[in-house]
């Protein structure tokens, strides 16, 4: 892939400025973090370098759409945890999922 693990890295704390992550106290430093997930996405993406480029859109696609929705469920999880309410919308997503068809 045409961009280096370092590279990735500073885009993905550009992203961040919009929609920042709460680190909260984990025993790591962020920075690390952010390049420990750039390298291993770049890696991912030179596993695929002989796929079409459907086939690797279709790839991070699926990727991409698994962690949201890790992401999600790991923050609900931690909303009912801490007895806290969820975002309108998210309650709104998770009471149409509710209803049976």
């Amino acid at each position: 892939m045409p961009i280096k693990p370092e590279e990735l890295a500073a885009l993905m704390l550009e992203v961040e400025k919009e929609d920042p992550i709460d680190f909260a106290d984990l025993p790591f430093d962020d920075a690390e973090l952010r390049q420990l997930v750039a390298s291993h996405l770049c890696e991912m993406a030179a596993a695929m370098e002989k796929f079409s480029t459907e086939d690797k859109l279709l790839t991070l696609l699926a990727v991409s759409a698994k962690l949201v929705l890790e992401n999600l469920v790991l923050n609900v999880q931690l909303l009912r945890r801490h007895g806290l309410p969820v975002s309108d919308s998210v309650e709104g997503l998770l009471s149409r999922l509710r209803k049976p068809d």
